[in-house]
């Protein structure tokens, strides 16, 4: 369940106003916190949504108490009525508590001056027990091509070229928001078939780590272009590359624009889709074409090489199938950047 459609579901202008001044002004201040410590936008967001759910259910359920009264019996109560009442899965109650779990840090550890004898009690009570809440999805080449030529023949050219871009580099939701118009150019294309992003991109991590990002071109091109081409008609001139309108003005795709458009995919293929499903699929194409699991790692931007494995999905079928054939051992030979 995406965090927005909680969110628009119980935090309206109107309940939020009514919150305690001293919990709206706790908030401002820890989100000042946070931008001065470097937290990304995104994050940064992420917790103000969440803290005012807490807020909300605080203000119509525990008499709208001051945020550095919360004691153990005002968590379990929270905790249940996300569970039973709201019917959220654990991996989404677990951040939501993260996030009031932060700020109770922000209290204790910086705030420490003026509530002395404030202590951090969210982790006092167990989370509930992790669950998954979906199947991962495994796409194979032709389900994402089926999906591709559908959107084409919808003239959905930016949500298509969004798909490829994610095909063809593994970058996450966040980043292919990120990405500018201006990054694919041909003196940008290294060892004659990867496009590399003349500029690094924010990426997920503490702080935000930024990274040069590489696309296998040949493939994603064409999806580049029909969406080049459809931007120019619509006489769009934001820098970034995926965009949405608001009244007249064409601004930077969204997180949430993305995730409108994975619930659109998903009336058109039989597979559950979700952007990060995209990432395993890049991971996994480059490992069936035999690059190095060293070379993958530094293409996808991991600091581990273990995190290979994680994201591969070739079966171990499949796997054994590269090296060994009816003549017995199979000479496989390794591949690098250039050979893609």
């Amino acid at each position: 369940m995406a965090r927005s459609t909680v969110y628009n579901d119980i935090v309206t202008d109107e309940l939020y106003e009514k919150v305690n001044e001293n919990n709206k002004e706790l908030l401002d201040d820890f989100i000042e916190y946070l931008q001065s410590t470097g937290k990304s936008e995104l994050t940064i967001t992420g917790y103000t949504s969440d803290i005012k759910i807490y807020f909300i259910w605080n203000l119509q359920n525990n008499r709208n108490k001051e945020f550095t009264s919360i004691n153990k019996r005002d968590v379990i109560k929270y905790q249940n009525w996300l569970m039973n009442t709201l019917g959220l899965g654990s991996s989404r109650v677990r951040r939501l508590r993260a996030s009031i779990s932060s700020m109770s840090n922000y209290v204790e550890n910086v705030l420490d001056d003026i509530f002395p004898k404030f202590r951090n009690i969210i982790n006092k009570i167990p989370a509930p027990a992790s669950q998954p809440v979906r199947e991962k999805t495994v796409f194979e080449d032709e389900d994402l091509e089926e999906l591709l030529n559908i959107l084409v023949e919808k003239e959905m050219f930016q949500e298509a070229c969004a798909l490829s871009l994610a095909m063809e580099s593994g970058a996450r939701k966040a980043e292919l928001t990120r990405f500018k118009v201006d990054f694919f150019k041909p003196e940008y294309i290294v060892h004659g078939s990867l496009y590399r992003t003349p500029e690094k991109i924010k990426t997920k991590g503490r702080g935000g780590k930024m990274l040069n990002k590489y696309i296998l071109a040949n493939n994603f091109q064409p999806y580049l272009d029909k969406w080049l081409e459809e931007r120019e008609k619509l006489g769009i001139d934001n820098e970034y590359l995926f965009v949405t309108k608001t009244g007249d003005e064409w601004e930077v795709a969204k997180v949430s624009t993305l995730d409108s458009w994975a619930e659109r995919f998903n009336k058109y293929i039989d597979k559950h889709f979700y952007w990060h499903a995209n990432r395993h699929f890049f991971t996994t194409s480059l490992a069936k074409a035999n690059i190095p699991a060293e070379v993958i790692k530094q293409i996808v931007g991991w600091e581990s090489v273990e995190m290979v494995s994680t994201y591969n999905d070739t079966g171990i079928d499949d796997e054994l199938g590269k090296y060994f054939g009816e003549d017995g051992i199979k000479q496989v030979e390794e591949k690098g950047l250039s050979d893609l």
